[in-house]
């Protein structure tokens, strides 16, 4: 006798795509087949729809006070059950430690968060901010040890940026102990200088946001982190690619052996920096910022060819009020307003419109980018895929359902879409955690603290 029994839908398996049943037995997927000599307690027509892995997000920001003391909107309640009502079963979110911080204490004191509110499985990556106090010696290998191998560097932004000493101090940490480092890459002396430049010139807007971020940033700072990943012969990843030239170092590191990989947003793949024009243009603020036309197509470019393995959402929540992005005011200057917009719930739909719908890649790509990969990368060994002794974190998909998202009509606490206006054509009807029904009908039925920590292989 199984738990449930999802029938007669179209399955993406590590082996293609085939028509089979999906048999969940203790949280666990325990056959995919044919599945009529089975009963089970509760059956899941799938006739006519698709039954996918639950989405994998490995760049989320939820819970998390910013570099500049700002909390993000959402809790892990309000941030998973937006994930959950938009296929994403695991999400791998930010333990944020500041200066003057042991790193020990910030992650135990972030799983208390997620255990108490998180919908969905979780997994964490740590922000090093400090080096110093027995972090480097003592407290990160421990957490390495203890399954949290994800390392994040910033390579700008005051209170969290690390010099090129401490970075290569992290990597040789990361290469003996086994873990991943991750890099926000952009170099802080161009973004001073133009941000310097741009405000005694009396340009404050939000619209000018994006030249104090400007391409080079990115493209030396990604050029420089390759390097040192080849010097110290470790594994990196590149978070939220932007651009042509940064995809075409990445594309070359990789040729010469360098152990690089790298993710990019839907935001890149269908915002332009035009948005920035927009009434109410910081809504659509984040950093790196939205570039051309021509950066859209090399980002699909090296999605096709493998380059750029992951999509995942950065999902940066804050309100568009005194306690987020207008914190110093409604008329504050551009460097003074908070960077992010919310986009897990989003991710999803939006890529399966453009892979499956418009067919810009076809169903199995996009399993791989959204779900396999992330999953891969981070060493979470029973989710992305739908195998038998995989967690059954699965999401089933009505390929021809529409819908044109609003102004505010996610399921998180942001108060805004920065998609609002974009239809979209397939979404997820039902989606299971572990075997749990998060969602049935398009409606929530999951409850908070019902999501798990997962250790990092």
């Amino acid at each position: 006798m199984m738990d449930t029994i999802i029938r007669n839908g179209t399955t993406v398996t590590p082996s293609g795509t085939l028509q089979a049943d999906v048999a969940i037995k203790d949280g666990k997927i325990a056959r995919v087949a044919p599945a009529s000599d089975l009963e089970a307690s509760r059956d899941i027509d799938a006739t006519g729809l698709l039954v996918l892995p639950g989405g994998v997000d490995s760049h989320c920001h939820i819970e998390q006070i910013s570099g500049a003391g700002l909390m993000n909107a959402d809790t892990f309640e309000t941030a998973t059950r937006s994930a959950a009502f938009g296929g994403t079963t695991t999400v791998i979110s930010f333990a944020a430690q500041h200066p003057g911080q042991r790193i020990r204490k910030v992650v135990d004191d972030y799983a208390a968060l997620a255990g108490h509110g998180a919908m969905i499985d979780h997994a964490f990556h740590m922000i090093v901010a400090d080096t110093g106090g027995g972090n480097l010696t003592d407290d990160i290998p421990a957490m390495i040890a203890q399954g949290h191998r994800s390392i994040k560097i910033f390579t700008t932004y005051d209170k969290v940026r690390q010099d090129d000493k401490s970075i290569l101090d992290l990597l040789d940490v990361a290469k003996r102990d086994g873990a991943l480092v991750c890099f926000h890459a952009e170099n802080d002396g161009l973004i001073r200088n133009m941000t310097e430049k741009l405000l005694a010139a009396g340009q404050t807007e939000p619209k000018y946001h994006a030249l104090s971020h400007p391409r080079e940033a990115e493209i030396e700072a990604i050029d420089r982190m390759c390097r040192f990943a080849a010097f110290v012969d470790t594994r990196i990843m590149i978070f939220h690619v932007s651009t042509r030239e940064g995809a075409d170092i990445i594309r070359k590191a990789q040729a010469g052996g360098v152990q690089v990989s790298a993710e990019t947003c839907p935001h890149y793949l269908f915002m332009t920096v035009d948005i920035l024009e927009q009434e109410n243009p910081a809504r659509f603020m984040c950093s790196p910022p939205q570039r051309t036309a021509d950066d859209q197509d090399a980002l699909w470019e090296a999605l096709a060819d493998g380059t750029i393995s992951c999509v995942t959402s950065d999902h940066a929540p804050y309100r568009m009020d005194e306690s987020g992005k207008f914190a110093h005011g409604k008329d504050a200057p551009f460097n003074k307003i908070a960077n992010g917009m919310p986009g897990l719930e989003t991710r999803l739909p939006l890529m399966f419109d453009a892979m499956v719908s418009k067919n810009r890649g076809g169903l199995e790509a996009f399993v791989q980018l959204t779900a396999t990969a992330p999953a891969r990368h981070f060493g979470l060994a029973n989710k992305g895929a739908i195998a038998e002794g995989f967690d059954a974190d699965i999401a089933i998909w009505d390929p021809e359902l529409r819908h044109t998202y609003g102004a505010n009509d996610l399921k998180d606490n942001v108060g805004y879409n920065p998609f609002a206006g974009t239809s979209v054509k397939g979404l997820p009807t039902a989606v299971l955690s572990r075997g749990r029904l998060l969602v049935k009908d398009r409606a929530l039925t999951g409850v908070k603290g019902g999501g798990e920590w997962q250790k990092m292989g």
